[in-house]
């Protein structure tokens, strides 16, 4: 036994016996214990986890190899596209079941990690619906993990409350709240503190089935109207991942003796791939899906991932490529359209500004800005959109209500047809722009302080007046790793300078000197901003991209616990 590792209470007695939790056979739970922890961790709800892994296992490996084999693909020159083959169910005139009367309203949906005050504010917000995260706004340390699960037990049951000893202030829901939403980790994280038959459970199988097991009667019953439990599905890269998760939902639906079809999710359309399969997604769980939500963050960083030997198709400055991109407006005319010829839901994106509390003028142009961003949003045809803070609410709110007629959603008015001429080119179109130094650094002092956040447990972080999650941190890491690998001339500036290994470790000695100023001395010495810097300086010089900044950074925050610990 290593003794030099931080295992369970330092102040234990040396002669105690650890705690276990009541496990069923072939399950290991290697995180600490905690009592209000082991109220989640059942046996018969690790049974029902440990279920889905031993019958879907080989099929999520068998998924994430082909992501593998599509990326060799695009590698060797290849582009996304669509599927000659299912092409059948691209022209069939098939719809998915109606939507639940529950959420047939989602004008304006709020998300956040599934921390205690975060939810209860949420799902006070006045949003119509909260999606909590398990996913790019959660560090997925074993403390927030189960304490989220929770946290989204009592939230469910209508009995969280929040004291903020430093307010004196004590939270709770109101009488009215927010649809609930649960968002699992994607396919390819997995849950190194919970081994099944010795091997890391997948993470989101672990996320979606101790939820699942705990709430979903309470939930049909207060919030569903007899459906549900809602869920957002994040990175899918093709249908089959899709028929996966239809499959863990009957499942689900199987053992807990519920009609097929109750459990309802929506796809994050956030993979340039998964652009080409939108028809093919939503005929896989046609049985359980309320439509697809444009996650444009993690599909800028996609398209560079996808792109990422394609030297001719390098992207300008991140904040350049927005929603007025040719390539950023195809996707999102033509996700509304094949969500509304399908009978479901087409949500918008995100608004990732907060509140500027100590500049009444710049806070009001940030809301304008987001005005703007929801009024495209709704007269293009989305049923709804996303905002990253309570502040935002009551504008999106406003834009939604005042253009859709008090209609609950446009699923039958907006079908905006012409979508139905958008080409592969379309979808492909390389965005305009220029690069500067600027972007550069924006990019690396983003990243660092966004890594170190994550680190300390902190897993959606404001910055400069935006709200940073994983898939922004990513745009930022994937950039500068490919403006690096093709020294590529950052040409906004007139300077004509290219970018180096050189340049980039002068932009990161100087950005670390910044983050200091900004944030102060002593954070900056109680924070990981330097462990940071080496997990992200690291991956944007590595010889060959990681696929995602999170899994690399994944071992730093995993603290494995003794099952027992015998007399010493």
């Amino acid at each position: 036994m290593d003794l030099g590792r931080t295992y369970g209470n330092p102040t234990q007695p040396e002669n105690k016996i650890i705690s276990n939790y009541d496990v069923p056979e072939g399950v290991e739970v290697r995180g600490r214990y905690d009592a209000e922890f082991a109220k989640i961790l059942t046996k018969d709800a690790l049974k029902f986890v440990a279920d889905l892994q031993h019958e879907f296992r080989n099929h999520i490996n068998y998924a994430v190899e082909c992501r593998r084999e599509a990326k060799r693909k695009y590698n060797e020159g290849g582009v996304p596209g669509f599927d000659p083959a299912s092409r059948y169910i691209r022209e069939g005139e098939w719809i998915c079941a109606g939507v639940p009367p529950a959420v047939c309203d989602r004008k304006v949906e709020i998300t956040g990690p599934v921390e205690r005050k975060m939810i209860i504010n949420a799902l006070n917000s006045g949003a119509k619906v909260f999606m909590a995260d398990f996913e790019d706004a959660l560090s997925p340390s074993w403390e927030n993990l189960m304490r989220g699960q929770v946290n989204l037990k009592d939230a469910v049951d209508g009995t969280i409350t929040f004291h903020d000893k430093g307010r004196n202030k004590v939270y709770k829901l109101n009488d009215e709240t927010s649809k609930l939403f649960v968002r699992p980790r994607g396919w390819h994280l997995p849950e190194a503190h919970i081994l099944i038959d010795g091997e890391p459970a997948t993470g989101c199988l672990v996320d979606f089935g101790l939820y699942f097991y705990h709430n979903y009667s309470t939930f049909r019953r207060t919030q569903g109207a007899g459906f549900g439990p809602f869920f957002y599905l994040p990175k899918m890269e093709h249908s089959r991942e899709a028929k996966i998760w239809n499959k863990v939902f009957e499942r689900a639906e199987k053992m807990a003796g519920i009609e097929r079809g109750s459990i309802r999710a929506t796809v994050l359309i956030e993979t340039l791939p998964a652009v080409f399969q939108m028809d093919e997604i939503l005929y896989e769980l046609r049985d359980h899906s309320v439509g697809l939500n444009c996650g444009r963050w993690d599909y800028i960083f996609s398209y560079v991932k996808t792109f990422q030997a394609h030297p001719n198709r390098l992207l300008p400055d991140r904040v350049q490529v927005g929603m007025t991109q040719h390539f950023m407006k195809s996707y999102s005319d033509l996700l509304i359209w094949t969500c509304h010829r399908r009978g479901v839901h087409a949500m918008g994106g995100m608004a990732a500004q907060i509140p500027i509390r100590d500049d009444p003028v710049a806070n009001e142009a940030a809301l304008e800005l987001v005005r703007k961003d929801k009024l495209r949003e709704v007269k293009a045809g989305h049923d709804g959109t996303w905002a990253a803070h309570p502040g935002l609410i009551p504008s999106c709110m406003e834009i939604f209500n005042n253009n859709m007629s008090d209609a609950p959603n446009q699923i039958t008015t907006m079908k905006c047809d012409d979508a139905a001429k958008l080409t592969e080119e379309d979808l492909l179109q390389i965005p305009r722009g220029v690069r500067t130094m600027e972007g550069l650094r924006l990019n690396t002092r983003v990243g660092i302080q966004y890594v170190a956040a994550w680190l300390t447990g902190a897993g959606s972080v404001p910055l400069y007046n935006l709200m940073e999650d994983a898939a922004t941190a990513e745009i930022s890491r994937v950039q500068n790793w490919q403006w690096l690998k093709y020294g590529v001339e950052l040409d906004g500036d007139g300077l004509g300078v290219k970018v180096s290994k050189e340049l980039f470790g002068r932009v990161v000695e100087e950005e670390m000197v910044r983050i200091e100023n900004e944030v102060g001395k002593d954070k900056f010495k109680k924070g990981m901003y330097k462990d940071a810097c080496k997990i992200f300086t690291r991956q944007c010089t590595s010889p060959t991209l990681d696929d995602f900044l999170t899994l690399d950074a994944y071992n730093n925050i995993v603290i494995l616990h003794p099952v027992e610990m015998s007399k010493l």
